[in-house]
Parts: structure tokens; sequence; C-alpha cells
């Protein structure tokens, strides 16, 4: 029985299991009722563990995996977030921004660990999900794997370092991802970069315990990895196409350039998305790919923290929120409700440095 005990936990609720195995620092998120949308407590805890086993020699590598079949992570706690914001902003109270704080601070910190990072990535991935996962030095897609960034849908904007990751992505496909919220596949992932190994789902589990044995983690991946059979990416065939519309410099342009391809079904879909699209949310986000291309990792995060701050702030959030997820009259009322109506000098507004800027490890001062 002792032995069946052996592992070490170092936490577990209902939310996030955090557990020391042998050679493997083991996160497992078991938020499956709200898809694994990330909370406060979920993020301190995992920045927590990170930071303890970073000088723990016992511990070689860590892993992140969901504990539920249909998602890894959906992103943040929209609900919660929506309802702190709502009520600060009617009482005259602090907006919600410590999640935020501490949830930057863990995607730097995952960027930056010094040990590989191991990210088992099967079912639905975004927004949040995408920080814990993308950033790490090896990314396993399961078969399942169903990626989006949809946050100009809710008048928010990509986060967790997509203003990084999103420009180096090949042939403007990231622009397109912000701007539509289009949801990709493994073949896609892989393709674009977001998965570096394709692995069954089936196989987590034991790839997992190889983990535990060993102290080369790549020994592990590649015993397990498998190239996807009969698997083409539609990203890959569409990159000229994609590349052609989205490097435009304006949302109108890129517009343009849509309504000019109408035997093209990927663009078209593409155009009615945008059409339903936050107009505040979507010039933030076409700034940030333009700007994330000239910017490190701590300098994009100092970036999307600076935005939300005056998103939360806003209007847009709130409303898309309500559309899609409280109300779900899905018929959201922007402000302001057109793109021409959207003010270059209000989105530079968003992009200004703080009083106070998001702090870092490793800065000074």
């Amino acid at each position: 029985m002792q032995q069946q005990m052996a592992a070490e936990m170092l936490k577990a609720d209902d939310d996030i299991r955090i557990e020391k195995r042998g050679r493997l620092g083991l996160i497992s998120l078991d938020r499956g009722r709200a898809l694994n949308a990330l909370n406060l407590d979920m993020v301190q805890a995992m920045l927590s563990a990170l930071s303890a086993w970073r000088d723990d020699d016992e511990v070689a590598h860590v892993a992140i995996r969901s504990l539920d079949e249909k998602a890894f992570s959906a992103g943040g706690d929209l609900h919660r977030l929506w309802e702190a914001g709502f009520w600060a902003k009617v009482e005259g109270g602090p907006l919600p921004l410590t999640f935020f704080q501490e949830e930057y601070r863990l995607n730097h910190l995952i960027k930056t660990y010094p040990k590989p990072y191991i990210a088992l990535v099967d079912g639905i991935v975004m927004g949040g999900g995408f920080g814990v996962s993308v950033h790490g030095s090896v990314r396993l897609a399961g078969e399942r794997i169903n990626f989006a960034m949809p946050e100009v849908g809710i008048g928010f904007f990509p986060d967790v370092g997509a203003t990084h990751f999103l420009p180096q992505m090949p042939y403007s496909v990231g622009t397109y991802l912000a701007l539509t919220g289009s949801r990709i596949g493994r073949a896609d992932c892989l393709w674009s970069g977001i998965a570096t190994h394709a692995v069954p789902a089936r196989r987590f589990d034991a790839l997992i315990e190889g983990l535990v044995r060993e102290d080369d983690h790549r020994r592990v991946v590649e015993e397990y990895a498998q190239a996807p059979e009969e698997e083409r990416s539609a990203l890959a065939d569409d990159a000229e196409l994609i590349e052609d519309t989205f490097s435009a410099s304006s949302i109108a342009e890129i517009l343009a350039r849509l309504a000019a391809k109408p035997e093209w079904e990927r663009g078209q879909k593409a155009l009615q998305a945008i059409g339903r699209m936050s107009p505040t949310s979507l010039a933030i986000a076409l700034c940030q790919m333009r700007l994330g291309r000239q910017m490190d990792f701590a300098e994009a995060m100092r970036l999307e923290y600076r935005i939300v701050n005056r998103i939360l702030a806003g209007e847009d959030f709130y409303e898309g929120v309500r559309a899609q997820l409280i109300d779900k009259d899905h018929a959201p009322r922007w402000y302001p409700a057109g793109l021409a109506d959207v003010k270059e000098t209000e989105i530079n507004a968003y992009l200004a440095p703080l009083e106070e800027e998001l702090a870092l490890p490793g800065d000074r001062g």
C-alpha cells in the first residue's frame, strides 16, 4: 500500500492536482465541469509548483495534462472575471487585474523555464489553455486537439503571449487565427508550430510513466511520437491565399481582399466571422500581430498587460461575454459599432505605458 502511495503529492483539490513523481513534476488540470477554465487558485498553484521544481534536483522535467477528455483548457474563467469586473465598474472598486498579473507571470515562467516543460494536449485548447501549453519546450498533440483564439468575438484580445507567438507562425496564419477565431485540428497545429509532436491520446499515460522513470525526456517523447496517418494540413493548402490576404496593413484592406476572393471558401467564412467581431478588438489584435514581430516575450507580456487594463475599464468585453455566455442572445452591441468609427488615437491609448507596468522575474527596480 505504501508503495502505491509513493508519489509525493504537493497539492490536490477539486480543480488541479500537482504531484512530484520520480523524475517528473506533474500538473493535472481537473476542472472538467468547466472545461478546465483557469481560475486564480489554479494559476497560483502552477506558479508555486514550477518555482519549487525549478531548483529541485530530483525533478528532471515537468509535464502538464488534462484529466478531462473533452478539453485541455478552454481558457480563463470568463464568468468569474466578467462578474468581478462588472461590479468593480458599478461600485468604483479595483478591476480584477490580479488574475492577469499572475497568469502572465506564469506564461513568462513557462517560456523561460530552465527544465523541459512538456504539454500533453488533447481536446479543446483556447486562450489561457494556449498560454500554459504553447510556450513549453515540447507540445504533444492528441488526435482530438481543437485549437482556437476566439477572444475578439467577446470584446477581448489574444493574450497569454499570443502577441509573441502568433506573429511567428508562417504565412500570416497567426493573424488569420487572431482575427477570425477559427478552430484548427492536429495537422494544422503541427504544420503551424503550435504542436511539436503527434502522440495518440491513449498513450499519454504511458508517456507520463516513462517521464517518471527517465532522466532524458527526448528519449521518452520520441518513443511515443508518431507521424499522424492520412492527416493533411488544410492551412498549408491555403497558405499563400492566407498570406496574400492577412498580410494587409488594415482590417479594411483585409476585408476588401477577402471580398475579392468569392471562390475561396475559407476566405468567405473568415469574412463572415470578422463581421461578427468587436471592431475595437479587431483593431487591437491587428496591432498586436504587427508589433509582436519585433518584441521579445517579456515586452509582449507587458504590452498585453497594458491592453488588459484598458479592456477591463471599457465596454466591449462585458457586452461580448454577456451576449455569448450570460444571456446567450449572440447579439452583442459593440461600441463603437463599426470599424470606420474606431479611431487610431483610441487604439494607441490601449497600448500606452502604464504608471505601474507588469513586473516579471528578473526585473530590476
